[in-house]
């Protein structure tokens, strides 16, 4: 699932491609994932927040774009 989805309407608001990143993995897993949690829905999370590394320009220059992601497993 993507965190975004869970946070913004893409109708009402436009993120464009954000949405995905660290801050919307912390706010979702701090709420409604360890809620999950708690009541024993879920038993195990693989919680992954990723981004891209790129400045303004490196898209217009053709340039590709690196990524990093951090993962953290969780278990009950």
């Amino acid at each position: 699932m993507t965190v975004g989805v869970l946070i913004f309407d893409k109708e009402k608001q436009d993120t464009h491609s954000g949405g995905s990143g660290c801050a919307c993995c912390g706010t979702v897993f701090s709420g409604y994932l360890f809620d999950q949690l708690k009541s024993k829905k879920y038993k195990k999370i693989l919680l992954m927040a990723t981004g891209a590394l790129m400045n303004s320009t490196s898209s217009q220059q053709g340039e590709s774009i690196p990524g990093i992601a951090h993962a953290v497993a969780i278990e009950i």
